[in-house]
């Protein structure tokens, strides 16, 4: 019996591997959960280093390390920096523990793969951001932790703070637990459902045939410097490392040993359960032809006797994938009917109705976007700057253009001029980051009133909120008849933080409403004198 007696590399290429895609899916998970901004400091970069988000940035330097990285140890990324990816090897880990079951070798399943790669760059290039978020996995994971596993670690927070509280200690305060959109939490749970399954049944199945950037990837990592290579006179065909290997790429038979490294995540299974020292992670180039020969036929036979369907999961993962998408374009509207039927009651005699967001003639996005069509030409719906948005101005739109894309809305709080979390986390570029004094100079909307709704402007109630509360003095209380006043907007003035809209009493609908300005204006002096001021 040939037993390998150098272990040192078997042992610690996967030790390595793994450890450092702990250290990657903690500090993102973790990331994506923190409300209080506290960890981006420490953990932000990780974020920055993503795939998509970097090459929406026009990260240069990022782009350039990760196609080096992967042109010499292979796709790296995949196994350690990509949130999902890690995911998929934990479900994949316990599936098979669970069943025993071991994995078999697939051919590639090209016209899937491609196929969707080609329309995930048309969709990029089309600026059809609805489609690019759902397929990219930076993206997936971050909608699936910011609406499925964020409130339950909110919940948590907020029982810490009931005892710390009941203690005489405010170390922890409450935070309010709310589903932002319920079509962006529909698509959540189906990409959660599609992952988990193809990950069970065929571990990196939605790496290797439906990831757009693990595609990408896989140009350059089938001509890696260093990749696992097969050893012909060491290998005595025991299957082991094909029978481990969840992306499924690996083929053993009678004359022949194959590795697919395209679709090779360097997980390093297959060296890790090598016994007989056939397997190693070394240099390359020159040796491909020596110690790779060609692929196999793919096998049309199971052990059971049944054809098998390669492309079956795929094609399922397409269908679930745009069911979601077309179920949360139909469930547009129900967040803010469950509101309006969620009624609360004051003092036990009067209804207060919930506030519900207007109709708005232009999307809000940010202050640091530089307008409109930038921001969601950039942003990637990886809810980053939702999950951490203090105000809870933040929530995914459910307009279909730009479905699980950020948009502002006033209903919970609104976009206070002193706080800039949300362009110091953004790692596409959508939000360019700004400081405080630059926000107040930043103009994203403009406050119109509703004369018909205002409640002086009627005369039911002398009010006038609007005004004592508006941060800029871009509201004043104008004379309208003889008893009566209504506000009036210095359009030039207004910012667009949304303050009077929120404090507005009027529900459902406020009668002073922001609409989002198509450029934004940044004006370059504090002083009224010395604004620049355009149209939006």
């Amino acid at each position: 019996m040939y037993i390998c007696t150098d272990n040192k590399q078997r042992i610690m290429l996967k030790k390595l591997r793994v450890a450092l895609a702990w250290v990657f899916w903690i500090g993102i998970t973790l990331l994506l959960l923190d409300f209080t901004g506290a960890l981006h400091g420490y953990l932000g970069w990780m974020a920055k280093v993503q795939f998509l988000p970097a090459v929406l940035a026009l990260n240069v330097g990022v782009i350039v390390a990760l196609a080096a990285l992967t042109l010499v140890c292979g796709r790296v990324y995949c196994s350690v920096i990509c949130p999902l990816g890690v995911f998929q090897d934990g479900i994949s880990w316990l599936g098979t523990h669970r069943s025993k079951k071991p994995y078999q070798y697939k051919k590639e399943n090209k016209w899937l793969r491609y196929g969707v790669w080609a329309l995930f760059v048309v969709a990029l290039v089309a600026g059809v951001q609805a489609l690019v978020a759902l397929l990219a996995p930076y993206s997936a994971y971050g909608r699936m932790v910011q609406n499925l596993l964020q409130p339950v670690y909110l919940w948590g927070n907020n029982l810490l703070a009931a005892l710390s509280q009941r203690a005489g200690s405010y170390t922890f305060y409450e935070k309010e637990v709310w589903i932002r959109s319920v079509p962006t939490f529909v698509v959540a749970v189906a990409t959660l459902a599609v992952v988990v399954a193809l990950s069970l049944k065929g571990g990196r199945t939605y790496c290797n045939s439906i990831c757009p950037v693990g595609t990408t990837l896989s140009f350059l990592s089938r001509f890696a410097m260093f990749r696992p290579l097969i050893d012909h006179d060491k290998c005595k065909h025991c299957k082991a490392c094909e029978l481990h290997c969840k992306a499924q790429c690996i083929a053993i038979g009678k004359d022949t040993e194959h590795i697919d490294h395209s679709r090779c995540v360097d997980c390093f299974n297959c060296i890790d359960q090598c016994k007989f020292g056939a397997l190693k992670y070394r240099f390359a180039w020159g040796l491909g032809a020596k110690t790779t020969p060609s692929a196999p036929e793919t096998p049309k036979i199971s052990e059971t006797g049944a054809k098998t369907t390669p492309s079956a999961p795929g094609r399922r993962a397409m269908m679930a994938g745009t069911v979601a998408v077309l179920g949360a374009a139909a469930l547009k509207g129900i967040e803010a009917r469950a509101q309006e039927a969620a009624k609360k009651v004051d003092g036990g005699f009067a209804e207060v109705l919930p506030k519900r967001a207007p109709e708005r003639e232009t999307p809000l996005t940010p202050p640091g976007s530089q307008s409109v069509k930038d921001f969601y030409r950039r942003c990637t719906g990886c809810q980053l700057c939702v999950a951490e948005c203090p105000n809870n101005v933040l929530r995914p739109s459910t307009d279909l253009e730009h479905l699980m894309q950020p948009c502002m809305s006033f209903e919970k709080g609104f976009c206070r001029p002193e706080c800039t979390r949300c362009s110091e986390l953004c790692p596409a570029g959508a939000i360019r980051k700004i400081g405080k004094e630059e926000k107040t100079q930043y103009h994203v909307g403009t406050a119109r009133v509703n004369v018909d709704l205002c409640l002086e402007a009627t005369g039911r109630s002398q009010c006038g909120k609007c005004a004592q509360s508006c941060p800029t003095g871009a509201i004043v209380m104008v004379e309208h008849e003889e008893l009566f006043r209504r506000p009036a907007v210095t359009e030039e003035v207004c910012i667009g933080c949304g303050k009077c809209e929120y404090l507005c009493p009027v529900r459902p609908i406020s009668a002073i409403v922001i609409n989002g300005k198509t450029v934004h204006i940044s004006t370059q002096s504090p002083s009224p004198e010395g604004r620049g001021f355009g149209r939006g």
